[in-house]
């Protein structure tokens, strides 16, 4: 499962697993009923405490984006559908403050944010897969 972590943006890990394992759905890169990995395999990966997994995947189960069965593991749900407009908004939104803290950090302005997203956001449109 292709999870990045940041340790500066100031989102507390759990959340940032969540947020991606959802987007990951919605995007449909994890198929209904697609295992995910394990919690020790997944903080492993991550080298994080299985318990911040742990957490992550019960609030998923909790609101519907996942599900378990007994001894087989924890599988994309069906009952999700895509974000409506105001998660879409949430989830960017969220993205984007990440951007700045990060680029505030690293005393980068936000005329070189815009220009960096305008030159990539071209690059995506000519040739690659939008």
């Amino acid at each position: 499962m292709d999870i990045h972590l940041s340790q500066n943006d100031g989102v507390p890990v759990y959340l940032q697993i969540i947020n991606q394992v959802k987007y990951l759905i919605s995007a449909k890169r994890l198929a209904t009923h697609q295992e995910i990995p394990p919690i020790r395999v997944l903080a492993e990966e991550l080298l994080i405490n299985p318990n911040t997994v742990a957490r992550a995947y019960r609030e998923l189960e909790t609101a519907g984006w996942v599900y378990k069965k007994r001894g087989a593991g924890t599988f994309v749900s069906d009952a999700i559908s895509p974000f409506s407009e105001k998660e879409k908004r949430k989830l960017i939104d969220g993205k984007i403050m990440s951007l700045l803290t990060e680029a505030a950090q690293m005393d980068i302005s936000l005329e070189q944010i815009i220009e960096r997203i305008e030159y990539l956001a071209t690059k995506q449109g000519s040739g690659q897969k939008k």
